[in-house]
């Protein structure tokens, strides 16, 4: 989880001197988003690869008012990360420490790779998105009401929260898949969204189907 297990150090700081068209060039051969910028040691900014293509004939230093000011620090979390990559649209993100000094760069790659062996995403089980009011919001009850229901819970997120109400995405065993929806319901909470086959769906689908061969004879 610690930033400094993922650092690179193969992407290259450039100086306020180098051209645009140099910089452009650093950009396209590793296929990141931005370049990252530095004046005698100290991180500068990052520039992005269109602002470059439309300055060819400018160096860096005449960009610093178009820079976005971003970087995380050597001591931070892969999840401190992951809010700057949305924030700023990027695919690489700087690492400094408390001198705003360079130490190498994060990939969205990377952290992308990590994330993916966490439980969340990589055990097969369904989806279920709930929503409740934000006053009664507890992951502690979420969680209990899975398991009480003999499910596994693997973890959650909260993709969306506001003054009025939470909404939970879980990801939750294929046990009992009926009843803890209804346990949901019970205790108050709106199935938003589920992804996997519901057994009382099915069930009435196929005494559908079973009846609508029966009509048809």
């Amino acid at each position: 989880m610690i930033i400094e297990n993922y650092i690179a150090n193969d992407f290259p700081i450039l100086g306020v001197d180098t051209t645009a068209e140099e910089a452009l060039q650093t950009a396209v051969d590793f296929d990141f988003t931005h370049v990252f910028v530095e004046n005698e040691g100290v991180f500068q900014g990052a520039v992005m690869k269109e602002c470059l293509e439309e300055n060819r004939k400018k160096n860096l230093g005449e960009l610093l008012p178009y820079m976005d000011r971003f970087s995380i620090l050597y001591e931070s979390t892969l999840l401190d990360g992951v809010k700057l990559f949305h924030t700023f649209n990027t695919n690489v993100i700087p690492v400094i420490n408390k001198n705003e000094e360079y130490q190498g760069y994060i990939a969205w790659d990377s952290i992308a790779d990590e994330l993916s062996k966490y439980p969340f995403f990589s055990e097969t089980g369904a989806l279920l998105t709930v929503e409740i009011p934000r006053t009664n919001y507890s992951m502690v009850e979420i969680a209990q009401i899975v398991e009480s229901n003999n499910g596994k819970f693997y973890g959650a997120l909260v993709t969306e929260m506001n003054e009025a109400f939470v909404r939970v995405t879980m990801r939750i065993s294929n046990e009992n898949l009926s009843s803890i929806d209804e346990t949901f319901e019970r205790y108050g909470y709106i199935i938003v969204q589920k992804f996997y086959t519901d057994e009382k769906e099915e069930l009435l689908k196929s005494r559908y189907e079973f009846m609508q061969k029966y009509l048809e004879f």
